[in-house]
């Protein structure tokens, strides 16, 4: 496998990526299958809305399968945390932008979640903040202006 095609998680991110394959393929597939039948029961399928509903939804989770299934076949679970004084995915970071403190959860790119403070090691701050040190300062550019860090502390 090329290195480019590796999709960079966290042990507990690839736990949560398993989990929600696990309830799609086992649960809501036959949930969904269920609702399609019920509604073929009905009689007319061509203007029979829980029939266009449920066949939608179907679309839906079995895209979603794949997506997982190709995400869990191409993730690697970032080895950084035997580097505790690098960042990398998996570290938890302390910065301090302006007079502002904020802690971020490098995470691979199917992790993300900015509202969680997550943030992807490909986003432009992630991947300035990969392989940098406790006391680096980076410049990250933003809609705002150039914006100026500074680690303040690094946790795994």
């Amino acid at each position: 496998m090329d290195k480019k095609d590796v999709i960079y998680v966290t042990k507990e991110g690839l736990a949560k990526l398993k989990a929600e394959l696990a309830e799609l393929t086992d649960v809501k597939r036959t949930e969904v299958a269920q609702r399609i039948k019920e509604a073929r029961e009905m009689g007319d399928i061509s203007e029979n809305s829980e029939y266009d509903a449920a066949k939608q939804e179907q679309s839906y989770i079995e895209g979603r399968i794949s997506e997982l299934e190709e995400v869990i076949k191409t993730a690697q679970i970032s080895d950084e945390a035997g580097k505790k004084d690098i960042i990398g995915v998996g570290a938890i970071v302390k910065i301090k932008v302006e007079s502002e403190e904020i802690e971020y959860h490098i995470v691979g790119a199917p992790e993300a979640n900015p509202l969680e403070k997550k943030i992807s090691h490909e986003s432009p701050l992630g991947s300035a903040l990969v392989g940098k040190k406790v006391g680096d300062k980076i410049e990250v550019e933003a809609p705002m202006g150039k914006l100026t860090y500074t680690i303040l502390k690094i946790d795994y």
